[in-house]
């Protein structure tokens, strides 16, 4: 349908809890808040992936908005929240009938079903910006789980959880006064028991659903480690069977989807960093024979999204929803199967792609005197760099070319990026071919991409990442999680550094470890495995750094 043809929701009774849940199509998946991370473009694009029923399969959060700045700041509003073309949102009606005037944010028949998120730590601020937002949306969510200094600094997110009474009022204020349903997003505290009383507090205030991270609020950077399953399964247990909850942490693979929801109990799924080093992480892999030029499946039947073809997709959402102009004309994505006739051939062509990827940079463009580059402030196009960083990050390892193209890219700048599309269409295609001469290279331990049949393997270790490592890793071109070194991990590699009290514990635990099962000097097990993928380490720019 196009964009221009669609009607905007009527105002429906307010529903809550699980009558709610259900009226959205009970999604089991859902695409968590990030910060300048799960912009519409980025919805869209995960959303592309998950079929015609994908409005009823993926309940996807905006990323966390501010509510001071949100009702106090006219270009942060329109800025960071774009629902229609012009106005604003604190000054605009509910969309009319003519859905001329809606733009992109919660549009009822492209980006549904929407939660906009808000962190706050005043309840009049909080509702006037859910005021401004809830005909775009299907409910209102607080965060409580953000981390980081900044809101350390702003007191708000995680640094909520001692002040019960005002998250009470926070939620409180939003179940009375607004037209949609509110929900909340937490972390767990340090006991179970501690964690339960505190999503009671929740629930009594008015939240409809509840999103629990299992991880507590010092879990962050190199300390992140592991979610706990276990807190959010003794939460399933011991509150009202009607709750609706959603579990967060520890989703590297779509397999973990259906083994979280086992696990924990939980109603639905959410994948934050997971989405965004593989936005096909929500979608099926297609049948045998039917993976066209998208999908890559290796001689073993493992495989997974091409890079290429993500990138593609992406970009052209860009295009036709945002900047609202067609796409370049491109060549149909690069299959070996229609240029191959036999191994020389093969080889020939392996040898030209890796010497166009690897020695050439197309010249930088120069700007014409007098030429002024326009700033891009869609946060669409602000996000592509960072997002490009997350998606190609083992690519651009191998292949330093393609990221310091994508590092010199401006927002806005779409020949630089289309430039950057075509190194690495160039990239894939020179790892297709290689795949073709030696897949022996390939189909080792190191990219083990799937359990084996009828064997639980089990990634949730608390020593190591390493089977986590191995069941996540694909060929360099393949979309994959990134797993991040567990803290024993970190110090190991002098990534991280502890306290004097912090790390004689950590010494004793090492020790005592030791003593029960031998433990070899020198390198670690996790870098041995990182190294075997025969990749050069690459530091990433900061741009790529993205907190989500």
């Amino acid at each position: 349908m196009d964009i221009h043809e669609a009607q905007p929701r009527m105002k429906k009774q307010k529903l809550t809890g699980r009558a709610f849940y259900e009226s959205l199509g009970s999604p089991k998946m859902i695409l968590a808040p990030m910060v300048d991370q799960s912009e519409f473009a980025w919805r869209m694009l995960t959303r592309s992936y998950m079929g015609s029923n994908a409005s009823k399969n993926l309940l996807a959060y905006t990323p966390m908005l501010h509510a001071r700045m949100f009702v106090e700041t006219t270009k942060y509003r329109n800025h960071h929240f774009q629902p229609l073309r012009e106005g604003d949102l604190k000054t605009s009606s509910a969309p009319s009938e003519t859905a001329q005037g809606l733009y992109l944010d919660g549009h009822p028949t492209l980006d549904r079903p929407l939660i906009v998120q808000f962190c706050a730590n005043d309840a009049d601020n909080l509702l006037k910006a859910a005021q401004c937002v809830q005909p775009y949306c299907d409910a209102v969510d607080l965060n409580l789980g953000c981390p980081q200094g900044i809101a350390r600094k702003g007191n708000y997110g995680a640094f909520l959880q001692e002040d019960w009474n005002l998250i009470h009022r926070l939620i409180s204020n939003l179940r009375d006064h607004l037209d949609v349903p509110v929900t909340a997003k937490m972390r767990i505290l340090e006991t179970k028991e501690k964690t339960l009383e505190y999503a009671k507090v929740l629930l009594a205030a008015g939240a409809s659903i509840i999103t629990v991270h299992g991880r507590q609020r010092d879990q962050k950077g190199h300390r992140t480690g592991l979610a706990d399953w276990s807190v959010i399964r003794y939460l399933r247990d011991n509150l009202p069977p009607q709750t609706v909850m959603f579990a967060n942490g520890n989703i590297l693979r779509h397999e973990d989807l259906s083994r979280c929801l086992e696990v924990t109990g939980a109603d639905g799924v959410m994948s934050a960093e997971g989405n965004l080093y593989d936005p096909t992480i929500f979608a099926e892999a297609p049948a045998l024979g039917d993976e066209g030029r998208e999908y890559w499946r290796g001689k073993d039947g493992k495989g997974g999204f091409r890079m290429d073809a993500v990138f593609r997709r992406y970009i052209d959402i860009l295009y036709q929803y945002v900047l609202e102009r067609p796409s370049p004309e491109r060549p149909p994505l690069f299959l070996p199967s229609e240029a191959i006739k036999d191994s020389k051939e093969a080889e020939v062509l392996s040898e030209e792609a890796a010497l166009v990827d690897t020695d050439q940079q197309p010249p930088a463009k120069k700007q014409k005197r007098g030429e002024k580059f326009v700033k891009a402030t869609s946060p669409n196009l602000i996000s592509m760099q960072a997002h490009l960083f997350h998606l190609l990050r083992s690519l651009v390892s191998k292949h330093t070319n393609v990221r310091d193209a994508l590092a010199r890219c401006r927002a806005g700048d779409m020949a630089a990026f289309e430039n950057v599309l075509s190194l690495v269409e160039l990239a894939v295609r020179e790892g297709l071919l290689d795949y073709q001469l030696h897949p022996e290279n390939y189909d080792g331990e190191a990219f083990d991409t799937a359990r084996p049949t009828g064997i639980e393997v089990d990634l949730i270790d608390h020593e190591n990442s390493l089977a986590a490592v191995k069941a996540c890793k694909r060929p360099w071109w393949i979309c994959q999680s990134h797993v991040r070194p567990l803290p024993k991990e970190a110090l190991e590699k002098g990534s991280l550094t502890m306290g004097k009290k912090a790390k004689q514990r950590m010494e004793e635990e090492a020790e005592r470890l030791e003593k029960s099962k031998g433990q070899t000097n020198g390198t670690s097990d996790r870098e041995k495995l990182d190294k075997s993928d025969g990749m050069e380490p690459a530091e990433m720019p900061k741009e790529a750094m993205v907190c989500g």
